[in-house]
């Protein structure tokens, strides 16, 4: 049986500090993970859904990107995404009375752990303008409401359309669609705050936002590099990736301002010795850099390996260079012009000697590979490091061969899916033109608003309609005060979602809650039942299946929300056929692929 919803409200600012761990995983994972799942689903639920989780003909898990192989084990889950799981998989309800029981100024007391804790959401919910509680509002209400608001507006670049990483391919695909359609490259997402400047200096240098390796190329590399990223806590099922490459031979480097628990040791769960034994040690080298000091340490890096070509030839693959790269001299120029050791020594934090140590290590490996997350993404000179980081692999010839390549390892399920789709406010005009061409109508090719310009436009009253396909954008978006007093200015906030969270309760002068399908809900269309799609960390496209029972009738996928919104916006003008889009998502996929 699950258990109830807390009654009380931790206390946020209050946290427990111990002594640090050494390792990770391991048995007491294993119990987290089935009390949470537990306490949530309940025993039976709990086994039947995180059997699912990962499996070819089963769910993608809501947690994070990081990807499968072909063989999957029998739990191919981590106790991060056993807790989405639970959470979404739930038995607990948030129904009208609840928000009849609850005003909105109360709910905007609790914490978010609190609101997202309560349960699934049931209904679609509308508070009024003036109004102190949501109250059950029907569908087609709902989409009457939202398309007042945005036909009323005196530009489409006054509406936002927001995206979380965990919106599916197909829905995704649609959203910017409608968008496009009504007029607006307002289509901020999560990708702003989180690997927009991996995009950015990976386009610059290697001509695609994405990495460049797949999970087996991890297994056959030399040597991994992991900076700005804590596989433990954010990734964990990367950990079990990392172990198979050590039994394999791989070395790895860990560079961080703070050690990692799961990157020292590494308790796997489905093993004997994780439960029981020791565990694996992963990393080889630890750099403990300071805070932004990694580009300072891959530019040493670089110039050491140009010194090193001078008694070592094979230090720098130079018919690699000549063949794939442009700009070598001027590069090469100015990192031997870099030689300040104390420069370097100030700005990494590092000894000689530590840094040294990484070099013997880059020179031994044939094939390299660079990890790194939000670590190195958060950054004013983000984009610059990662641009390192490329030159660092590509002095040595290590992208675009088995082993060796650029890893930014993504954090939601499906965000660079997202991306993929056209969710991006400085589209590509090859997309939009494709778009024009499959569909029939001019999409606007004005740049439109990032995560940023989107607070501020609402702030200045320029945006008056604020959508959110999933996420909770207050809670995310940098500035809180700010981006709450901004969002506060809207005319109308619509939140798509499946739990209660912080942005349904700092709302504009009218506000909509859209409950919607979880990942691990059957989806039943009139063509049939369906399935979405999703795109991992390293760029692979996969099914999502889900098999529970829709946790309320009310419930719509998605796709039904847009194409149904679309419909009742764009109206008879539109020629794209929204009605065959929700009754047969392949009809969808389809369209993608002609774009």
């Amino acid at each position: 049986m699950a258990g109830k919803p807390p009654a009380s409200d931790p206390v946020q600012d209050a946290p427990e500090v111990s002594e640090p761990q050494h390792s990770a995983v391991g048995l007491p994972a294993i119990t987290h993970a089935l009390r949470i799942s537990q306490q949530q689903m309940g025993v039976r639920r709990t086994a039947l859904t995180l059997l699912r989780v990962n499996q070819k003909e089963g769910f993608d898990c809501p947690g994070c990107a990081w990807p499968e192989g072909e063989h999957r084990h029998t739990a191919e889950f981590c106790e991060n995404g056993a807790k989405a799981v639970a959470e979404e998989a739930t038995l607990r309800r948030v129904t009208p009375a609840f928000f009849a029981d609850h005003s909105v100024a109360d709910l905007a007391g609790r914490s978010g752990y609190w609101l997202g804790q309560q349960g699934r959401l049931t209904h679609p919910m509308y508070l009024a303008e003036g109004a102190g509680h949501y109250t059950p509002v029907a569908w087609e209400r709902a989409f009457d409401i939202i398309g007042e608001e945005l036909t009323a507006l005196d530009s489409p670049d006054e509406a936002v359309f927001y995206t979380s990483g965990r919106t599916s391919n197909e829905a995704a695909f649609l959203y910017q669609l409608f968008a496009r359609e009504f007029g607006t490259n307002n289509l901020p997402d999560c990708s702003n705050m989180c690997h927009e400047s991996s995009g950015s200096a990976l386009s610059e240098t290697i001509g695609v936002g994405k990495g460049s390796v797949l999970l087996e190329d991890l297994y056959q590399a030399d040597l991994i590099i992991i900076a700005g990223q804590n596989p433990g806590t954010n990734h964990p099922r990367m950990l079990t990736a990392l172990e198979k490459a050590k039994a394999g031979g791989t070395k790895i480097i860990s560079i961080n301002p703070l050690p990692e628990a799961g990157l020292e040791r590494f308790k796997n769960p489905q093993t004997p010795r994780g439960l029981a034994g020791g565990g694996t040690a992963l990393t080889d080298l630890f750099l403990q850099v300071r805070l932004g000091g990694d580009q300072a340490l891959f530019r040493a890096l670089n110039r050491l390996i140009l010194e090193a070509a001078a008694d070592d030839p094979g230090a720098v693959d130079t018919e690699f260079i000549r063949e794939h790269t442009h700009g070598y001299e001027e590069f090469a120029a100015a990192a031997r012009a870099d030689d300040d050791w104390d420069a370097t020594l100030r700005a990494t934090g590092l000894t000689r000697e530590k840094i040294e140590s990484a070099l013997r290590m880059v020179l031994a490996s044939r094939r390299t590979i660079v990890c790194w997350a939000m670590g190195l993404t958060q950054h004013k000179h983000s984009v610059p490091s990662i641009q390192e980081i490329v030159n660092f692999l590509l002095l040595r010839g290590n992208i675009g061969r088995p082993g060796a390549g650029v890893c930014p390892v993504r954090g939601h399920s499906n965000v660079q899916g997202d991306r993929t789709m056209g969710i991006f406010e400085r589209p590509e005009p090859g997309f939009l033109d494709a778009l024009e061409k499959e569909f029939g109508f001019a999409p606007p090719r004005e740049h439109g608003l990032d995560v940023v310009r989107a607070i501020r436009a609402l702030r200045d009253g320029q945006a008056k309609v604020f959508l959110a396909m999933g996420g909770n954008f207050v809670s995310a978006t940098p500035d809180t005060d700010v981006t709450e007093a901004a969002v506060r200015r809207a005319r109308l906030t619509v939140h798509v979602s499946t739990k209660l969270n912080r942005s349904h309760v700092v709302t504009g002068a009218r506000a909509l809650i859209l409950p919607t399908l979880g990942r691990t809900e059957r989806d039943v269309q009139s063509g049939g039942e369906q399935f979405v799609t999703v795109e991992d960390s390293m760029g692979m496209v996969h099914a999502s299946r889900g098999r529970l029972e829709p946790a309320s009738p009310q419930l719509l996928s998605e796709t039904a929300i847009v194409t149904r919104l679309a419909r009742r916006v764009l109206g008879e003008a539109s020629r794209t056929p929204w009605a065959e889009f929700e009754k047969d998502y392949a009809t969808i996929r389809d369209r993608i692929a002609a774009v």
